[in-house]
Order: C-alpha cells, then sequence, then structure tokens
C-alpha cells in the first residue's frame, strides 16, 4: 500500500496537540496506540477513542478502527482513525510518507528511521540523525517547541512545570499497584485533603485546593508510582481544550514534517 498517510504513536494530551495541527492542514492521519491508554488528562487526549469508540478534542473527531480496509472511511467523514497497534506492526502494509512518535515515555519504545522516509520524536529518549530525522524539545523553557537535527532534547527533569505556583505539588503518583476506584471527576473543584481515589484501600487525598485537571480512568489497573491525578491551583483554567505546550509542540511537529520533506 503506497500511502501519503502521516502516522502519529501516541494520542495523551501533548499528541492530540500535534495530531490537530496535522488535521487542521489536511493530512491524512493514523494514530497507533495502546490497548489500555494511561492518559491521565482525558478530556484533552483523543486516546480516550480506544475505550469509548468515539472522542473529541475541541474540534478534532477520532474514531477507533479494527483494521486499515477502515481508512478511507473515516477520511471521507474528516475523522481521524485510531489503531490500537503499540507494536507498530500496521506500519509493514501501511507504508506512511512520516512517522512521529508522540508517546512521550521520555524514553524510545521501537521507533526507527527506517520505518518511513520521514521520521520525528518528540522529547528526551532518542537522537536526531540516528533514531529519527528529527527530535522537538518538550521541556519548558526557551527551547520548548525547538527543531533538532543532530543530537537529543534535554534529559527527563521529573520536574512538573508550574502552575499558579505549584509544581511537584500538583501531580499526585499511585501509592500503591491495584484498581483505581475514582471518588472525583475531571473538572471538579476539590479542597485540600478530600479524597481523589482508593487504590487497595490507600486513599489518594488532594494535597491543597484545585480544579482537578486530569484523573486516570476509574477501574485502570495502576502500578505503585504511576503518574494518577493532576490538580491545577487555577481553579479557572480550560481544562477540556488542548495546552498551550501541546499548540507549540503540535506546531513543531508540523514545522519539523514540512522542512523534512523539502529536503528529500
Amino acid at each position: 500500500m503506497n500511502s501519503d498517510i502521516i502516522v502519529i504513536r501516541g494520542a495523551g494530551d501533548l499528541a492530540t496537540g500535534v495530531i490537530q495541527k496535522f488535521f487542521r492542514c489536511g493530512f491524512k492521519l493514523l494514530v497507533l496506540e495502546t490497548e489500555k491508554p494511561s492518559a491521565i488528562r482525558r478530556s484533552a487526549a483523543l486516546c480516550e477513542a480506544v475505550y469509548t469508540g468515539f472522542a473529541s478534542v475541541e474540534d478534532v473527531s477520532c474514531k477507533k478502527i479494527e483494521t486499515l480496509a477502515e481508512l478511507n472511511a473515516c477520511y471521507e467523514n474528516v475523522i481521524v482513525p485510531i489503531l490500537a497497534d503499540p507494536y507498530g506492526k500496521s506500519l509493514t502494509q501501511l507504508k506512511p510518507a512520516a512517522l512521529i512518535d508522540a508517546i512521550l515515555a521520555k524514553r524510545n519504545l521501537g521507533t526507527q528511521k527506517g520505518m518511513a522516509p520521514i521520521t520525528i520524536a518528540l522529547g528526551p529518549g532518542f537522537y536526531a540523525g540516528k533514531d529519527v530525522d528529527a527530535v522537538i524539545e518538550t521541556n519548558r523553557g526557551h527551547d520548548l517547541g525547538r527543531l533538532i537535527l543532530n543530537g537529543s532534547a534535554e534529559p527527563n527533569t521529573g520536574i512538573p512545570g508550574d502552575a499558579g505556583g505549584k509544581s511537584t505539588q500538583r501531580v499526585i503518583y499511585a501509592p500503591a499497584a491495584g484498581e483505581l476506584s475514582a471518588n472525583r471527576e475531571i473538572g471538579d473543584i476539590v479542597e485540600e485533603g478530600e479524597p481523589l481515589c482508593e487504590i487497595s484501600g490507600k486513599v489518594v487525598r488532594a494535597p491543597f485546593k484545585g480544579l482537578l485537571r486530569g484523573l486516570i480512568r476509574n477501574g485502570f489497573l495502576v502500578t505503585k508510582g504511576l503518574k494518577i491525578a493532576d490538580i491545577d491551583p487555577r481553579l479557572d483554567v480550560n481544562w477540556q481544550s488542548i495546552s498551550d505546550k501541546a499548540r507549540c509542540i503540535g506546531g513543531a511537529a508540523l514545522e519539523a514534517f514540512l522542512f523534512l520533506r523539502r529536503q528529500t
């Protein structure tokens, strides 16, 4: 199958910013995800379609497909198809024009230059010129969104970006392994000490008053230390829209693709 399709690995909240940029510019896309995505900012992440069959974020709608035979129907209806294919097995048949690794795992989960004529990766874990053609800086600061054509992005700091004066305090991790039982929903205003969820008998409480911006799916089997929630002290933040960081990274991915295509 000779294809002009661009494949994007990952559909979390940052990857959704990439998807929107390419979608708005009229490119045919195929999104590849895991069978059980673990995004916490689910209201702004198209990976929810893997669970529900269909999801929308702003002006982009995404539909889960089971085979590549369903691609054209999605394109005819101006819908982005998403396929549960964590290892990229469909790439051999599809032969895409470009591959963008937007998993943001902080390490390379298997993306290689030979997978497509143009390969782009977001964040640390990749070496531009070796693993992929270009890497995009994802660390907040002066270089956010910078194209790297030779070398790597900044190492993972493990420190979340500041939001309303809160950084490490706003991200919540699982205190134990087990099935998560949610007490609240994304978009709720929660008080300090209020229960957010329970895992294996351990109650996870809000560290401060804020807006519950992200929470992993109810019933998800988490591992100890997994990021499960995000609280924003800014009570009026738009929790349903693509973030400023995701928009910046999305624009950088589009720039990288157009730049690399011009070189070929």
